[in-house]
């Protein structure tokens, strides 16, 4: 509800939250999350609906590069220079340059076990009556070829593409697609830009429009499709297990979305290569390739947990609703006057 109201006639970019030191202090208070696998596979049986929200972390174990990485360059810009409509009508050609880039790697690389597990663990609990649905920041469409069925992609997908001109959105998986993009692209800092006239970029074919195309994903400062949050807003509402699985959780709104269900005294648990900022708000955290902490962790676990373990959970949970409130409103006003900022830049 929090997210919707904050959503509801507000510019929002997809931006980083760059004040963790405000965060952590807030959660200086928070119990310490526990890395008991044992314990979570039992509380994991028990679920009815699992809300799986996932990040770069699942598809770099894929070989796909993330954007917030060490090295996080495309030739000599910052890959997040490029992803901005502004980017784009700058210089269309460089931006398709970087996304066919993109989209090359993404159609040679195979989903990682990661990908496997949480396709497979969907179908498991399907067949009981359970539901598992991924809310994914990624666009490389690896989670439904691992076979997921029910994905809800918050940034857009890289194989679909949206006229300038008409609006029209289609799929497409083309390789190249566009004949001018062949053997484009290179990453290296020492390739020049291609520089390919407008006209040989990739164009619609809707009733003769031939407006020009763009990748159909949410750059930054875009605003997300509401029809997609509205889906998200339902499944964080009734969700009983939520896992966050390779992702830092500092673009918003994906930020917003485990303190949300943190603040319902909903079980979260992490899968992470580090500790987040915010990984205090968790209930579980596991650390390392998430390939490896996954694949064990949604395995197939015993269906009756004993009773300690659920007092305990249940005592965790009611003592962290009251601390996970607070950082979920904290949370919330940050991002609000982090909005109002960047709306003020804007404007001025």
């Amino acid at each position: 509800m929090i997210i919707r109201q904050l959503l509801r006639g507000v510019f929002l970019p997809p931006v980083e939250f760059g004040s963790r030191s405000a965060v952590l202090r807030a959660l200086s208070g928070m119990p310490h999350p526990k890395s008991d696998m044992t314990e979570f596979r039992e509380v994991f049986s028990k679920a009815k609906h699992v809300a799986i929200i996932t990040g770069a972390g699942v598809s770099a174990e894929s070989g796909l590069p993330t954007f917030r990485a060490a090295s996080g360059h495309w030739r000599k810009w910052k890959t997040q220079d490029l992803a901005t409509a502004q980017a784009f009508s700058r210089n269309p050609s460089r931006v398709w340059e970087f996304y066919h880039y993109w989209r090359e790697l993404a159609i040679r690389a195979e989903p990682s076990a990661a990908h496997r597990a949480i396709a497979e663990c969907e179908a498991r609990l399907s067949k009981q009556g359970r539901s598992v649905v991924i809310i994914t920041q990624n666009t490389d469409e690896l989670h439904r070829r691992a076979g997921s069925r029910h994905v809800l992609e918050i940034h857009g997908n890289l194989f679909r593409t949206r006229c300038l001109n008409c609006g029209d959105v289609e799929t497409n998986h083309q390789s190249p697609i566009c004949t001018a993009l062949k053997g484009k692209g290179d990453p290296d800092p020492s390739c020049s830009d291609a520089n390919i006239p407008v006209e040989d970029l990739p164009r619609c074919n809707q009733g003769g429009c031939d407006g020009l195309l763009r990748p159909d994903v949410i750059w930054f400062g875009e605003t997300l499709d509401s029809h997609v949050l509205t889906k998200v807003e339902k499944v964080l509402d009734a969700c009983d297990l939520c896992l966050l699985v390779g992702t830092a959780s500092v673009v918003f709104p994906a930020a917003l979305f485990a303190p949300q269900v943190a603040a319902r005294g909903v079980p979260v648990a992490e899968f992470n290569i580090r500790p987040r900022a915010a990984t205090s708000s968790s209930t579980y955290h596991f650390q390392g390739p998430c390939a490896t902490t996954l694949p064990n962790a949604l395995h197939q676990a015993a269906v009756y947990p004993t009773l300690g373990v659920l007092k305990d959970v249940r005592g965790r949970k009611a003592s962290q609703s009251s601390t996970s409130g607070c950082y979920f409103v904290f949370f919330s006003f940050s991002f609000f006057f982090h909005t109002c900022n960047k709306i003020n830049e804007l404007c001025t």
